[in-house]
Protein backbone atom coordinates (compact mmCIF):
# COMPACT_ATOMS: atom_id res chain seq x y z
CA UNK A 1 0.00 0.00 0.00
CA UNK A 2 2.27 2.73 -1.21
CA UNK A 3 -0.07 5.66 -1.78
CA UNK A 4 1.45 8.53 -3.73
CA UNK A 5 4.27 7.99 -6.21
CA UNK A 6 7.63 7.88 -4.51
CA UNK A 7 9.69 9.66 -7.19
CA UNK A 8 11.26 12.68 -5.53
CA UNK A 9 9.53 11.88 -2.24
CA UNK A 10 10.89 13.09 1.09
CA UNK A 11 10.33 9.66 2.68
CA UNK A 12 10.17 6.29 0.91
CA UNK A 13 9.32 3.13 2.87
CA UNK A 14 9.29 -0.29 1.18
CA UNK A 15 8.36 -3.52 2.94
CA UNK A 16 9.59 -2.16 6.26
CA UNK A 17 9.69 -4.53 9.20
CA UNK A 18 11.02 -4.65 12.73
CA UNK A 19 11.05 -7.73 14.91
CA UNK A 20 11.80 -7.89 18.64
CA UNK A 21 12.48 -11.53 19.41
CA UNK A 22 9.43 -13.39 18.09
CA UNK A 23 7.25 -10.25 18.03
CA UNK A 24 6.76 -8.29 14.80
CA UNK A 25 6.21 -4.67 15.85
CA UNK A 26 6.16 -3.48 12.21
CA UNK A 27 5.28 -5.77 9.30
CA UNK A 28 5.67 -5.13 5.56
CA UNK A 29 4.88 -1.42 5.71
CA UNK A 30 5.19 0.61 2.49
CA UNK A 31 4.36 4.24 1.74
CA UNK A 32 5.84 7.46 0.38
CA UNK A 33 5.63 10.99 1.78
CA UNK A 34 5.81 13.88 -0.67
CA UNK A 35 7.96 16.94 -0.09
CA UNK A 36 6.04 19.68 1.68
CA UNK A 37 3.32 17.24 2.82
CA UNK A 38 1.84 16.81 6.29
CA UNK A 39 1.57 13.04 6.64
CA UNK A 40 -0.45 11.69 9.55
CA UNK A 41 0.42 8.32 11.07
CA UNK A 42 -2.30 7.01 13.36
CA UNK A 43 -2.96 3.94 15.44
CA UNK A 44 -3.72 2.67 18.91
CA UNK A 45 -0.95 2.19 21.47
CA UNK A 46 1.20 -0.73 20.38
CA UNK A 47 0.16 -0.50 16.71
CA UNK A 48 3.71 0.17 15.53
CA UNK A 49 3.75 3.96 15.16
CA UNK A 50 6.61 4.72 17.50
CA UNK A 51 8.72 1.84 16.17
CA UNK A 52 8.27 3.16 12.62
CA UNK A 53 9.20 6.70 13.56
CA UNK A 54 12.30 5.51 15.44
CA UNK A 55 13.44 3.64 12.33
CA UNK A 56 12.82 6.66 10.09
CA UNK A 57 14.76 8.92 12.47
CA UNK A 58 17.81 6.63 12.38
CA UNK A 59 17.36 5.54 15.99
CA UNK A 60 16.51 1.90 15.28
CA UNK A 61 17.61 -0.40 12.45
CA UNK A 62 14.91 -2.24 10.49
CA UNK A 63 15.02 -6.02 10.37
CA UNK A 64 13.27 -6.15 6.98
CA UNK A 65 12.68 -3.87 4.03
CA UNK A 66 14.21 -0.46 3.55
CA UNK A 67 13.53 3.23 4.06
CA UNK A 68 15.04 6.40 2.65
CA UNK A 69 14.63 9.74 4.42
CA UNK A 70 15.73 12.89 2.57
CA UNK A 71 17.36 10.55 0.06
CA UNK A 72 19.43 8.77 2.72
CA UNK A 73 19.17 5.05 3.50
CA UNK A 74 18.31 4.76 7.21
CA UNK A 75 20.15 1.46 7.58
CA UNK A 76 23.32 2.53 5.76
CA UNK A 77 23.67 6.05 7.17
CA UNK A 78 21.52 6.71 10.26
CA UNK A 79 23.74 9.62 11.35
CA UNK A 80 23.23 11.26 7.97
CA UNK A 81 19.48 10.99 8.46
CA UNK A 82 19.70 12.64 11.89
CA UNK A 83 21.50 15.65 10.42
CA UNK A 84 18.70 16.25 7.92
CA UNK A 85 15.67 15.95 10.19
CA UNK A 86 14.10 17.61 13.20
CA UNK A 87 12.46 15.44 15.87
CA UNK A 88 10.03 16.33 18.62
CA UNK A 89 8.50 13.80 21.00
CA UNK A 90 5.54 13.73 23.33
CA UNK A 91 7.93 13.84 26.28
CA UNK A 92 9.29 17.33 26.90
CA UNK A 93 12.90 17.18 25.69
CA UNK A 94 14.43 20.47 26.89
CA UNK A 95 16.29 21.00 30.17
CA UNK A 96 13.79 22.26 32.76
CA UNK A 97 16.35 24.24 34.79
CA UNK A 98 17.55 26.22 31.76
CA UNK A 99 15.74 29.15 30.18
CA UNK A 100 14.28 28.94 26.69
CA UNK A 101 17.24 30.90 25.35
CA UNK A 102 19.81 28.79 27.22
CA UNK A 103 18.24 25.59 25.91
CA UNK A 104 18.33 26.83 22.34
CA UNK A 105 21.93 27.97 22.75
CA UNK A 106 22.92 24.55 24.10
CA UNK A 107 21.19 22.56 21.37
CA UNK A 108 22.41 24.95 18.71
CA UNK A 109 25.95 24.08 19.76
CA UNK A 110 25.11 20.39 19.45
CA UNK A 111 24.07 21.07 15.85
CA UNK A 112 27.38 22.81 15.17
CA UNK A 113 25.99 26.36 15.28
CA UNK A 114 27.77 29.13 17.16
CA UNK A 115 28.43 32.83 17.43
CA UNK A 116 26.42 35.41 15.52
CA UNK A 117 24.77 32.81 13.27
CA UNK A 118 23.38 30.95 16.29
CA UNK A 119 22.26 34.16 18.01
CA UNK A 120 20.39 35.26 14.89
CA UNK A 121 18.84 31.82 14.53
CA UNK A 122 17.62 31.87 18.14
CA UNK A 123 16.16 35.36 17.72
CA UNK A 124 14.29 34.28 14.59
CA UNK A 125 12.88 31.09 16.11
CA UNK A 126 11.85 32.72 19.38
CA UNK A 127 9.91 35.27 17.33
CA UNK A 128 8.46 32.58 15.05
CA UNK A 129 6.99 30.54 17.91
CA UNK A 130 5.91 33.61 19.90
CA UNK A 131 8.19 33.21 22.92
CA UNK A 132 9.86 36.64 22.97
CA UNK A 133 8.45 37.42 26.41
CA UNK A 134 9.41 33.99 27.77
CA UNK A 135 12.90 33.58 26.32
CA UNK A 136 14.61 34.12 29.70
CA UNK A 137 12.12 32.00 31.66
CA UNK A 138 13.10 28.53 32.87
CA UNK A 139 11.23 25.99 30.77
CA UNK A 140 9.94 24.20 33.89
CA UNK A 141 7.89 27.34 34.62
CA UNK A 142 6.13 27.38 31.24
CA UNK A 143 2.63 25.93 30.72
CA UNK A 144 2.47 22.78 28.59
CA UNK A 145 1.53 24.56 25.38
CA UNK A 146 4.43 27.03 25.72
CA UNK A 147 6.83 24.19 26.53
CA UNK A 148 5.88 22.53 23.25
CA UNK A 149 6.52 25.77 21.37
CA UNK A 150 9.98 25.89 22.90
CA UNK A 151 10.59 22.25 21.97
CA UNK A 152 9.48 22.98 18.41
CA UNK A 153 11.98 25.84 18.21
CA UNK A 154 14.68 23.41 19.36
CA UNK A 155 13.73 20.91 16.65
CA UNK A 156 13.95 23.65 14.00
CA UNK A 157 17.31 25.12 15.03
CA UNK A 158 19.29 23.50 12.21
CA UNK A 159 16.57 24.26 9.63
CA UNK A 160 15.70 20.61 8.85
CA UNK A 161 13.87 19.70 5.66
CA UNK A 162 11.80 17.00 7.38
CA UNK A 163 10.17 17.36 10.80
CA UNK A 164 9.06 14.32 12.80
CA UNK A 165 6.44 15.12 15.43
CA UNK A 166 5.67 12.15 17.68
CA UNK A 167 2.43 12.97 19.54
CA UNK A 168 3.68 16.52 20.15
CA UNK A 169 0.48 17.88 21.71
CA UNK A 170 -0.45 15.03 24.04
CA UNK A 171 -1.90 16.46 27.23
CA UNK A 172 -2.03 20.03 25.87
CA UNK A 173 -5.27 22.02 25.96
CA UNK A 174 -7.26 22.37 22.69
CA UNK A 175 -6.48 26.05 22.16
CA UNK A 176 -2.74 25.46 22.54
CA UNK A 177 -2.96 22.47 20.20
CA UNK A 178 -4.57 24.64 17.50
CA UNK A 179 -1.90 27.32 17.93
CA UNK A 180 0.87 24.73 17.75
CA UNK A 181 -0.53 23.23 14.55
CA UNK A 182 -0.79 26.70 13.02
CA UNK A 183 2.96 27.12 13.62
CA UNK A 184 3.61 23.76 11.96
CA UNK A 185 1.45 24.61 8.93
CA UNK A 186 3.39 27.84 8.43
CA UNK A 187 6.57 25.76 8.23
CA UNK A 188 4.97 23.45 5.69
CA UNK A 189 4.12 26.44 3.51
CA UNK A 190 7.87 27.10 3.43
CA UNK A 191 8.51 23.62 2.04
CA UNK A 192 9.14 21.55 5.18
CA UNK A 193 7.79 17.98 5.20
CA UNK A 194 6.01 16.91 8.41
CA UNK A 195 5.52 13.35 9.64
CA UNK A 196 2.97 13.51 12.47
CA UNK A 197 1.80 10.83 14.90
CA UNK A 198 -1.17 11.76 17.03
CA UNK A 199 -4.07 10.35 19.02
CA UNK A 200 -6.19 13.41 18.22
CA UNK A 201 -8.29 12.74 15.13
CA UNK A 202 -9.10 16.45 14.72
CA UNK A 203 -5.36 17.06 14.25
CA UNK A 204 -5.22 14.37 11.58
CA UNK A 205 -7.85 16.28 9.58
CA UNK A 206 -5.12 18.83 8.77
CA UNK A 207 -2.95 16.16 7.13
CA UNK A 208 -2.67 15.82 3.38
CA UNK A 209 -2.78 12.03 3.75
CA UNK A 210 -3.23 9.69 6.68
CA UNK A 211 -1.93 6.17 7.28
CA UNK A 212 -3.59 4.02 9.94
CA UNK A 213 -1.60 1.27 11.62
CA UNK A 214 -3.27 -1.83 13.09
CA UNK A 215 -1.23 -4.60 14.73
CA UNK A 216 2.01 -3.57 13.04
CA UNK A 217 0.57 -3.27 9.53
CA UNK A 218 -0.49 -0.26 7.51
CA UNK A 219 -4.22 -1.00 7.36
CA UNK A 220 -5.28 1.93 5.17
CA UNK A 221 -3.84 5.04 3.54
CA UNK A 222 -5.35 8.07 1.83
CA UNK A 223 -6.57 11.63 2.23
CA UNK A 224 -9.04 12.20 5.07
CA UNK A 225 -11.85 12.51 2.50
CA UNK A 226 -10.80 9.28 0.75
CA UNK A 227 -10.67 7.35 4.01
CA UNK A 228 -14.15 8.51 5.00
CA UNK A 229 -15.62 7.59 1.63
CA UNK A 230 -13.84 4.22 1.63
CA UNK A 231 -14.51 3.05 5.17
CA UNK A 232 -17.62 4.84 6.43
CA UNK A 233 -19.95 5.50 3.48
CA UNK A 234 -23.49 6.58 4.17
CA UNK A 235 -25.09 9.40 6.15
CA UNK A 236 -24.24 10.29 9.75
CA UNK A 237 -26.56 11.65 12.41
CA UNK A 238 -25.92 12.83 15.95
CA UNK A 239 -28.53 11.66 18.43
CA UNK A 240 -29.12 12.96 21.95
CA UNK A 241 -31.63 11.19 24.16
CA UNK A 242 -32.30 10.47 27.80
CA UNK A 243 -32.79 6.76 27.08
CA UNK A 244 -29.47 6.39 25.31
CA UNK A 245 -28.87 2.80 26.39
CA UNK A 246 -32.29 1.70 25.08
CA UNK A 247 -31.67 3.38 21.73
CA UNK A 248 -28.19 1.87 21.40
CA UNK A 249 -29.73 -1.54 22.04
CA UNK A 250 -32.48 -1.01 19.44
CA UNK A 251 -30.68 0.68 16.57
CA UNK A 252 -28.19 -2.05 15.46
CA UNK A 253 -31.14 -4.30 14.55
CA UNK A 254 -32.89 -1.64 12.49
CA UNK A 255 -32.73 -2.11 8.70
CA UNK A 256 -30.52 0.57 7.17
CA UNK A 257 -28.47 1.29 10.30
CA UNK A 258 -24.81 0.57 9.55
CA UNK A 259 -23.30 1.58 12.90
CA UNK A 260 -24.25 3.23 16.19
CA UNK A 261 -21.54 4.34 18.60
CA UNK A 262 -21.53 6.38 21.82
CA UNK A 263 -20.15 9.88 21.32
CA UNK A 264 -19.95 12.40 24.16
CA UNK A 265 -23.30 12.70 25.92
CA UNK A 266 -25.09 11.14 22.94
CA UNK A 267 -24.19 8.84 20.09
CA UNK A 268 -23.60 8.81 16.34
CA UNK A 269 -25.57 6.73 13.87
CA UNK A 270 -24.45 5.84 10.33
CA UNK A 271 -27.21 4.81 7.95
CA UNK A 272 -27.64 3.73 4.35
CA UNK A 273 -29.83 6.56 3.02
CA UNK A 274 -31.24 4.26 0.32
CA UNK A 275 -32.74 2.06 3.03
CA UNK A 276 -33.48 4.45 5.89
CA UNK A 277 -34.42 8.13 5.67
CA UNK A 278 -33.80 10.69 8.37
CA UNK A 279 -37.56 10.78 8.94
CA UNK A 280 -37.60 7.01 9.42
CA UNK A 281 -34.65 7.17 11.82
CA UNK A 282 -36.27 9.97 13.82
CA UNK A 283 -39.58 8.10 14.03
CA UNK A 284 -37.92 4.94 15.35
CA UNK A 285 -35.79 6.85 17.86
CA UNK A 286 -38.76 8.85 19.14
CA UNK A 287 -40.79 5.68 19.42
CA UNK A 288 -38.34 4.68 22.16
CA UNK A 289 -37.62 8.18 23.54
CA UNK A 290 -40.08 10.92 22.60
CA UNK A 291 -37.51 13.59 23.49
CA UNK A 292 -34.77 12.23 21.19
CA UNK A 293 -33.00 14.91 19.11
CA UNK A 294 -31.55 13.96 15.71
CA UNK A 295 -29.41 16.16 13.48
CA UNK A 296 -27.10 15.56 10.49
CA UNK A 297 -23.40 15.06 11.26
CA UNK A 298 -20.52 14.58 8.85
CA UNK A 299 -18.14 11.62 8.96
CA UNK A 300 -14.96 12.07 11.01
CA UNK A 301 -11.62 10.29 11.22
CA UNK A 302 -12.79 8.96 14.60
CA UNK A 303 -15.44 7.04 12.65
CA UNK A 304 -12.78 5.75 10.25
CA UNK A 305 -10.53 4.71 13.14
CA UNK A 306 -13.32 2.77 14.86
CA UNK A 307 -14.35 1.05 11.63
CA UNK A 308 -10.84 0.06 10.54
CA UNK A 309 -9.66 -1.14 13.93
CA UNK A 310 -12.87 -3.08 14.59
CA UNK A 311 -13.56 -4.23 11.05
CA UNK A 312 -10.22 -5.39 9.72
CA UNK A 313 -7.96 -4.28 6.90
CA UNK A 314 -8.39 -2.11 3.81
Amino acid sequence: MGGAATAGAAIVVEGLGRRFGSFDAVREVSFGVGRGEIFGYLGANGAGKSTTIRILCGLLAPTAGRARVAGIDVRADPEGVKRRIGYMSQKFSLYPDLTVEENLDFFGGAYGLSGKALAQRIDALVAEVGLEAQRRVQTRSLPGGWQQRAALAGALLHDPEILFLDEPTAGVDPASRREFLALVRRRVRRGVTVFLTTHYMDEAEYCGRVGLMVDGRLATLGTPAELKARHVPGAFFAVRAGRRADLLAMLPGLDGVLAANPYGAGFRVRVDPARLSVEGLAARCRGVDAGAEIEPAGATLDDVFLQVVAGGRA
